[in-house]
């Protein structure tokens, strides 16, 4: 005799074969078209009642993707990457770090007893 365990031989998250009673009616869909720059077509597909967004990445290319065909949004413009010091030379001009470096200098020999 088997002891009381109910779900004996069944599989966490497994459920009725028939699907679409247990979880109910899926939500109207539309779908929508859109282009990147490279000519990528893409059809998303969104709820009935949902805003549909002017842009959407081409999963593609990764490019921004337009509702017009004719005139795609042009590609983000990325940034390089700047280091600090590149951030510092743009605020302060070489002089300036000389006389920083001078001072920092000076205080430091007149800590050592030079």
């Amino acid at each position: 005799m088997t002891g009381g365990n109910a779900i004996r031989g069944t599989r966490v998250g497994s459920g009725p074969a028939v699907g679409e009673s247990e979880r109910g009616e899926a939500a109207p869909r539309k779908r929508v078209d859109y282009w990147c720059a490279n000519r990528h077509h893409s059809r998303p597909s969104f709820a009935m009642d949902a805003e549909v967004p002017e842009q959407w990445d081409c999963p593609r290319c990764g490019l921004p993707a337009g509702l017009d065909q004719e005139n795609p949004p042009e590609a983000r413009r990325n940034e390089p990457y700047k280091s600090h010091l590149a951030y510092v030379k743009e605020r302060r001009s070489d002089a300036d770090g000389m006389a920083i470096l001078e001072e920092a200098l000076t205080k430091l020999r007149e800590r050592k007893g030079r």
